[in-house]
Order: C-alpha cells, then structure tokens, then sequence
C-alpha cells in the first residue's frame, strides 16, 4: 500500500490534468518503467520473428539446408518463448499499474475528504466524488496500463522499419512515413471525443447526485407522496445521460473500425508492393513473407498506439475531476504560528452571543429558532463556513490553534451524524482502546439496542445504519460521541427522536459520565433542561438569559414559551 502525505508537494500543486498525470506516473515509475522493459521484449520479439522466418524460407528450405532450417527453427522457439515469458510479466506489471493508479486516487481523494471535514459537502456534490470512485479511477488506472504496451508499440515500429530500410528503402519509406500518416487520419477525432466524454462525465455527476438524494430522502418522499416527482425527475436525467453516452460511443465506434479498416488497407498496400518487387526479382520470396509478416504485425503497434491516444483522453477527462477536488482548501486553515495551548479545563466563551461555559459544566442551550442553537453549536467546535476569531478557549481563539487540536478537544455531534457500514463495534470504538464502549452504550440508553443483535459488537452495519430506525441511530451516534471523551463535547438534539423513557434514561446518565468534563446540549427538552447545570436561552444569535432550568420557567416568560410550547404570547419584561 502506497501512502501519500497531504502536504507532498504533488497533491498540493495539482494545477492541470496534464501535470496531475505526469505526477501520478513519477510516483510510480519503477512499475512503469519494468512493465516498459518487458512490454519492449514482448513486442520487440514477435517484431523480428517475420525476419526469423524469411530467412527460414530462403536460406532453409529453399536452399534445401536442414541445419540452417533447424538452426532457425530452434531460435524461432526460443524468441517465441522469450515473447511468452516476457508476456506474463507484462500483464503482471500492466495489473500491477492499473490497481496503484487507482488506489492511489482513491488514497489522495480519501485523505483530501479528511483533510477538507465539514467543507467537503459544502463546496462539491457528493455525486462527484462517488464518481471519481467508481469511473474516473477506472480511466487513470488504464493508461497507466497501456503505457506498457504502448512503450513497446513505439519500440517495434521504429526496429520494424530499420529491417525494412536494410530490405528494400521503398518499402521502409513506405511503412516509416505510412503508420504516422494513419495516425493523422484517426488524430481529428479526439479532440470531439474528449469533449463529448467530458459532457458524458458532467452529467454522470448529476444522475449520482439525484441518486443519492432520491435514496437519502426515499422515506420522507414516500411520507409526502413524492416518489413518482422523483422518479421521473431521474428518468429524465437519465435519458439524457444515455444520449451523452451514446453520443461518445458513436465516435468511439468510429474510432475501434478505423483501428480496424487502416491497418487492413496499410497492409494491402505494402503486401501489394512486396509482391510486385518479388515478380521482379528484387525481394526472394522469404522477404516477401517477411514483409507480409511485418506488415500484419504492424497493426499491433498501430492499435495499440490509437487505443493509448484514446485512453489519455479519458484519462485527461477523469484527472481534471480530481484535480478539482484537489485543488479545494478547507474553511479554516492551520495558523503559520499556532498560539500556545490553553490547560485542560479551561472555560469557553463565545463572544458573539455572549455565552460563557464553565469548566466541567453541563449547559443547556435554547432557541425558539433550533438552528441558531445549532449554529453556535457548530461555532464552538469550529465547524461553521466562515473564520471565526469570537469563539474562545481558556482566551486563546479557537483560530488560533491547529484544526487537529481543536477537533481532539472539542467533538460536536450534530443530527447529521451517521453510522459507517463496517463491524457495529469498530464504527463506535473511536478511540480505539475499546474500554469504554460498553459505558457509552449504557449512557445512551442503548444496550437494548444490542442485546436485540445477535451478533451484538460483531454485527455489520449497513450503509448510513439504514438498517436501524431512527431513535437507535441517535443513540448510536450519541454512544460514539461519548466513546471519544473529548475535553469538550458539544451535542445537537441528542434526543430528539427517542421516547420520554428512554430520554429521562440518558438525562440522568449523562452528568455522571461526563462529570468533570464540559458539556453543551441543544433542546428545548424539559427532561433534560431539569438535568444539566445551566441554561442558555438565545435569541437572534445572543445569550438574552441564563441560570437554572427551574429557575427560568419560573420567572422568564419567553423562556417558558419556548419549552411548553404555550400559544398565547406574553410580553417580555425588561432585562429578561
């Protein structure tokens, strides 16, 4: 397995598909260059095998010489086993630069999603990158396959038209200069074959991307009648998708007749001057089979120089989307010169709305309005688009430090968490020791959830927990939160979806297991107002109130309003 550092200068300088594609070959030459050197002797050994038998015809058999007939049969089997040795380990090598191309794709696009968080979804679909995962890792992993070949195509013409030369100038001129022109015919169709494929490409994206929201959203679609909206919707796309497609395979079969019908003429041509020289007495007849040889081997170097040409096409097309998502930054950016680090148990402070959070304290935040809870939660964990310098820890500004540290200390887990497929155990063990799961669980008022499973901690779970209702998902997510005992843990709606049992459960597990350590829940709850140790009522983005649950149902109206749910407004008195 190849690792790549986020800071190479190679995934940081991705500025042309072109450039990407020379820095993907550097990276692994050393299985380009042997599966070169084997693909030269591969092709290099059926090039020289028309002359082998030329000679086997004149000197051989027309001369009635058995030793020089058997002489050059016995070298005839062993170029024939040399090309068949150095074949096999062509077709490893070639296998070999498929599968490091694409998984050093998948690698680089992988890291960067790591490396980008939260901002990843924000600045591409998520189509795209399923795209690239699927169809243009396939594209660069097959020119570096062919290159192989390729490198032997380029090494056989050039040895075939030196024996040709020596032979008969006229015919050497004629396959010299004839294979480039062919080459020229096919060269006006690639340039309409890149555009029309990466038209084709673009609207792949789009069909991922309306897959993936149609599967994301199929319950709320069948709850508000939708489905058929939807459908038709990606029929539509669809339809037009296969039109692109067939639109590229109309050149592309263009392209695979002419790799056909070129050569074939190319070959008549030179077999129909080979036999003329041979009447006149100017080639023997072993030349003559020389010639045809050379010239039906010549197709070989000749497609597989158009089907190169063709891949770098695609190849170009898929490396563009990558560099694309390369070339993306994420919201916030290390500091050059991190500020030195605030001690365990600082306070943290919000400027902006005003709020303040003791150290080791449970504290609850309320908005009329949950997305402005939600997005102070996403604030205090530097998740938000924008560079905030407002948001403090121990009075350093969370800006000020690096991304890795601020993500150790400070874990938000918003309603938009999910579960990963893989073993259930693995996907909630984030800090990897394994101890502290079966707490976690309890805290979350889950362990019903695996007694239920009858592999238990074994158990796979399916893509996004699908096979999970709702309310288990969140305690799920709730229980991996809590497994990462992060200093500071910021939870949105955490119980929004479970009953008033099992939310009276998890209140009252919640302050023991994260006794000593800071804690922000988002609700408007009562169950678990009455549990945490302060209050925050917002309002417009600020802290208007703040003290005991208790405390603010009794004496704050707007307070009060929000967590009953009462109709009838009361006004809000002065300072509240």
């Amino acid at each position: 397995m190849i690792h790549l550092p986020l800071d190479d200068p190679g995934t940081a300088d991705h500025r042309s598909p072109g450039r990407f594609l020379w820095w993907m070959a550097r990276g692994q030459w050393r299985t380009l260059a042997a599966g070169a050197c084997f693909g030269i002797v591969w092709m290099g050994s059926q090039a020289v095998m028309p002359a082998i038998i030329g000679r086997a015809i004149d000197e051989g058999v027309a001369d009635r010489d058995g030793r020089t007939l058997g002489w050059l049969a016995g070298l005839l089997l062993a170029v024939g086993l040399l090309q068949a040795a150095s074949g096999i380990m062509r077709h490893r090598y070639a296998v070999t630069n498929w599968l490091v191309a694409a998984y050093r794709t998948v690698q680089l696009v992988g890291r960067q999603a790591v490396h980008l968080g939260g901002t990843l979804p924000r600045k591409v679909s998520g189509g795209e990158v399923v795209a690239i995962g699927t169809t243009d890792l396939s594209h660069l992993g097959q020119v570096m396959d062919v290159s192989a070949r390729f490198a032997g195509a380029v090494v056989s013409f050039v040895l075939v038209a030196v024996i040709l030369l020596q032979t008969s100038t006229t015919l050497g001129l004629v396959v010299l200069l004839g294979v480039p022109g062919l080459m020229l015919l096919v060269g006006p169709l690639l340039a309409p074959l890149q555009t029309r494929a990466h038209r084709q490409r673009e609207l792949m994206s789009h069909l991922s991307n309306t897959a993936t929201d149609i599967v994301t959203g199929l319950r709320v679609l069948r709850g508000i009648g939708g489905e058929q909206v939807f459908h038709d919707r990606y029929r539509r796309e669809s339809q037009t998708t296969r039109r692109a497609g067939v639109q590229v395979a109309k050149l592309q079969s263009v392209l695979d007749a002419l790799q056909v019908l070129l050569p074939g003429v190319f070959v008549v041509l030179v077999v129909w001057l080979g036999a003329r020289y041979a009447v006149a007495g100017t080639i023997t007849p072993g030349e003559l089979v020389a010639f045809y040889g050379y010239s039906a081997f010549l197709m070989i170097p000749l497609r597989t120089a158009t089907e190169y040409a063709n891949k770098f096409i695609r190849a170009r097309v898929a490396a563009a989307r990558v560099v694309r998502v390369l070339a993306l930054t994420p919201d916030h950016l290390d500091p050059a010169e991190p500020l030195p680090s605030p001690p365990v148990g600082s306070e943290l402070v919000d400027l902006r709305s005003g709020l303040r959070v003791r150290p080791g304290s449970l504290v609850a935040l309320v908005s009329e309005q949950p997305h402005e809870t939600a997005a102070l939660a996403d604030r205090l964990g530097m998740c938000a688009p924008e560079v905030d310098d407002q948001v403090l820890l121990g009075g350093v500004p969370l800006s000020g430090l690096t991304r890795a540290e601020v993500r150790r200390r400070v874990v938000v887990s918003d309603t938009g968490s999910m579960l990963f497929s893989g073993r259930l155990g693995d996907r909630l063990d984030v800090s990897g020791d394994g101890r502290s799961v079966d707490r976690a669980l309890r805290t979350a008022s889950a362990e019903d959830i695996l007694d239920a499973l009858p592999a238990g901690l074994d158990t796979v779970v399916a893509e996004r927990g699908r096979s999970f209702s709702g309310g288990q998902r969140q305690r799920l997510v709730l229980a991996r939160a809590l497994v990462a005992e992060p200093e500071v843990l910021v939870l949105v709606e955490p119980t929004s979806a479970v009953d008033a049992h099992t939310e009276a459960r998890i209140a009252a597990r919640l302050r023991e297991h994260r006794a000593g350590r800071t804690t922000v829940v988002t609700t408007s709850s009562p169950l678990l107002l009455d549990a945490v140790d302060e209050v925050a009522l917002v309002r417009d983005g600020v802290v208007v109130a703040a003290g005991r649950h208790a405390d603010l149902l009794a004496g704050h109206a707007a307070y009060r309003r929000v967590v009953t749910r009462e109709t009838d407004p009361e006004p809000v008195e002065a300072g509240r």
